[in-house]
């Protein structure tokens, strides 16, 4: 009784009373254009008409709306804003992408959850208003007749007399308690009633369930984004780094050419990280970078650039496949070419592509064993990138195979079928 959200929450139980009275006269319309029947007929009448006007008026969108802000602000429920569910539609280049907000739709039962609300809030408001007033003005009443007069009060029929003194101060704090009272049950029901009509109905926590489940799979497609783009470029760029010192003073030509590469391929990183942390400040975020196999001999040759040695096999029309099947077979081949670089050996790295009519084949195989600084050990591995791989292969129902090719080399091969992926 003395917290003061209870008394806000019957506070906006009453107001839920007041505001219901502007439809009484529109209810009263009926009853009074049939005077020939009772008036017990015609006062039913009445409140049965003056309810289905109030439950009316629940059935709009932004009545649900204000009474949610209402009582998360009065009751102190922590009642979550309707769900509206996004539609996520793919555009080249960018994979699934939010678009405007879809409205859930809510079912027969979810969609009276907010009139069956708004009649309890009011039946709860008049109930606890007329109670807790008649109790409030006897708690103030009563005590006039404490140097010896009687007090009497009376309601529908029953009477109840005090006599002068100070039982009748003992009855007007027992009638403040009871209006104090009145205000904790009156506010404790519409806190239990909340949460259970006012909350998110079964359609809107689908639709959030699925607005969640596309953020995810967006947060997951740029993390193999991030993954494959900067893993690959931040390699490459520590061994042309390493490169460009050691042939600095003896070869000047060489490190220059490491160094413009590492500005080359740093640069198309940075292009992959500010689209990517556009999309997580949820912001306005730029075309994305597209990378296809049309890129490859760019990537090769930052490859070579390195220090490595790539012994490529081109054949079929690879340059012009097209669509999400070229994107990704890109970022198969450059996740495979950073592994080489990561835990290869240092000899040389064989790229094979096939473009066929019916599949896109994908190969890189490199030596295992001893490095030289720059294989196994050399670099941190957040065991990532296979489990990545395998992941966008199973999306366009390819085949992935990595393993072991012999005792010295290892070998990732890849079957993408090309019907239906692009």
């Amino acid at each position: 009784m003395l917290r003061g959200s209870t008394y806000a929450g019957a506070l906006f139980a009453y107001c839920g009373a007041l505001a219901s009275l502007p439809l009484l006269p529109f209810a009263m319309l009926p009853a009074l254009t049939w005077r020939s029947a009772p008036y017990g007929v015609r006062a039913v009448l009445t409140l049965l008409v003056w309810a289905a006007l109030i439950g009316a008026v629940g059935l709009a969108r932004t009545t649900r709306r204000a009474l949610i802000a209402s009582a998360r602000r009065l009751l102190r429920v922590p009642l979550p804003d309707p769900a509206a569910g996004r539609r996520f539609a793919s555009s080249p280049g960018t994979g699934p992408t939010p678009t405007a907000p879809a409205p859930a739709v809510p079912s027969g039962a979810d969609r009276w959850r907010t009139p069956l609300w708004l009649l309890l809030h009011v039946a709860l408001g008049w109930t606890g208003a007329l109670v807790s007033g008649v109790l409030l003005l006897a708690g103030l009443s009563l005590p006039g007749g404490w140097l010896g007069g009687e007090a009497q009060v009376s309601l529908f029929g029953w009477s109840a007399r005090v006599a002068g003194g100070w039982s009748s101060w003992a009855v007007a704090l027992g009638c403040l308690l009871l209006a104090a009272a009145v205000c904790v049950v009156v506010t404790s029901a519409l806190r239990w009633l909340a949460p259970r009509l006012l909350g998110l109905s079964s359609a809107e926590r689908l639709a959030l369930a699925a607005e969640r489940e596309q953020r995810l799979a967006e947060r997951n497609r740029l993390a193999h984004e991030l993954h494959d783009s900067i893993g690959h470029t931040l390699t490459a760029t520590t061994i042309q780094a390493a490169v460009a010192g050691e042939v600095l003073s003896a070869d000047p030509v060489a490190a220059r050419a490491a160094l413009r590469s590492i500005e080359e391929s740093t640069r198309a990183a940075l292009e992959d990280l500010d689209y990517v942390l556009g999309v997580l400040r949820e912001k306005e975020a730029g075309t994305a970078p597209t990378r296809t196999l049309a890129d490859l001999p760019e990537l090769l040759d930052r490859l070579r650039h390195a220090g490595a040695v790539v012994e490529t096999v081109l054949s079929g029309e690879w340059a012009q496949v097209q669509g999400t099947l070229s994107r990704a077979a890109y970022r198969i081949l450059q996740e495979g070419l950073t592994n080489a670089l990561r835990h290869g050996s240092g000899g040389p790295i064989e790229v094979r592509v096939v473009a066929a009519s019916d599949a896109l084949e994908l190969r890189v195989v490199n030596r295992t064993g001893a490095g030289t600084g720059t294989g196994t050990g050399a670099f941190p591995t957040s065991g990532h990138g296979l489990p990545g791989l395998a992941e966008r292969v199973r999306l366009l129902h390819g085949e992935i195979e990595a393993g072991p090719d012999g005792p010295q080399h290892w070998r990732l091969a890849v079957r993408l079928p090309v019907r239906g992926s692009a």
